[in-house]
């Protein structure tokens, strides 16, 4: 478990939200850990605030649920866990925007897309990453060149 997700189900529900979720039941969520979106995602304006969630104690992937839409929840990866060189810029606007004021400051999130019971065919979103601020809690999904990013890369070779 990383900072981003630490301590989201403490047992002392005084200080935390309550959140009913499909896909998770009800959880506890610490206000000071829930992420404003400065922008929605894409066809989702109505969610705006989130949560990264572990999918397992030793897994790289996580939870982005929204906790204004008990239905929606994306698998995210951090980009630096995969073996591959990106490097995304960032425009001096979205920065801003974010707040962020240094590069530790910054973490890349990768939507993921698992086809139903072809784990192995799962692909990245390389060109519509998710940029959080993690000390302010601030995230914006950005959209980058299509010359350069691939939305659908692979995580695994193609099988023969």
């Amino acid at each position: 478990m990383n900072a981003v997700t630490q301590d989201i189900d403490h047992p002392n529900t005084e200080k935390h939200l309550v959140v009913q979720t499909s896909r998770f039941g009800e959880i506890a969520v610490d206000p000071e850990r829930v992420i404003s979106m400065v922008s929605p995602f894409l066809g989702f304006p109505e969610s705006h605030r989130f949560v990264l969630r572990p999918h397992s104690q030793k897994s790289p992937f996580m939870w982005l649920q929204s906790l204004n839409n008990p239905d929606l929840a994306f698998v995210v990866i951090q980009a630096g866990m995969l073996n591959i060189d990106y490097q995304p810029h960032i425009p001096r606007q979205i920065q801003s925007d974010l707040q962020l004021t240094s590069e530790k400051e910054k973490d890349v999130l990768l939507i993921l897309t698992i086809p139903a019971n072809k784990p192995r065919e799962m692909t990245a979103n390389l060109l519509g990453p998710v940029i959080l601020n993690t000390g302010k809690r601030l995230a914006m999904q950005v959209v980058l060149d299509p010359q350069k990013y691939n939305p659908c890369w692979p995580l695994f070779p193609a099988q023969p």
